[in-house]
């Protein structure tokens, strides 16, 4: 009995040393990890940010502040090439970000729309499909005021 006992504790001191081959120390396992449930924030109102281009069409919910909710594009939604402009994968698009944005409760959002794409419409359309409230659309499409410096004359 006694040999037995001196030969399980000579096996938990070998494990606590380093390995030779490795040079890493092993230590036995104490237990697992709990992990603790995330708790989901609740936002009612909050922002939709679609940016629109004739390559591609980006829809993000946010909250009032700016922080993602959940976003969606179309090359994520499974399109390539020339169908990722389309007013269709838009109104996809806008259905998978509204799915991953639905935990967090929202209703209620306010719209900017940045662009010249083809899913401008179709994807402000697609939220009143889906049951979301829109109480403004705002279009920040970046306008020059001035334009770019003009060339030089040309010397002959």
């Amino acid at each position: 009995m006694t040999e037995e006992i001196k030969n399980t504790t000579e096996e938990a001191i070998d494990s606590a040393k380093p390995a030779v081959a490795t040079g890493k120390t092993v230590k036995p396992r104490v237990g697992k990890k709990i992990k603790k449930s995330a708790v989901v924030k609740q936002v009612s109102s909050g922002r939709v940010y679609i940016k629109s281009t004739y390559n591609n069409t980006i829809v993000t919910f946010t909250d009032q502040n700016g922080n993602v909710l959940s976003w969606s594009s179309a090359g994520q939604c499974g399109f390539k090439g020339p169908k990722k402009a389309t007013p269709y994968a838009a109104s996809i698009i806008v259905k998978d970000a509204y799915e991953k944005a639905k935990k967090y409760g929202l209703r209620e959002v306010a719209v900017f729309v940045k662009g010249v794409g083809g899913g401008r419409e179709a994807s402000i359309r697609a939220m009143n499909a889906n049951g979301i409230a829109v109480s403004q659309i705002k279009d920040v499409t970046p306008i020059p005021h001035n334009g770019c410096r003009p060339k030089k004359p040309r010397r002959v």
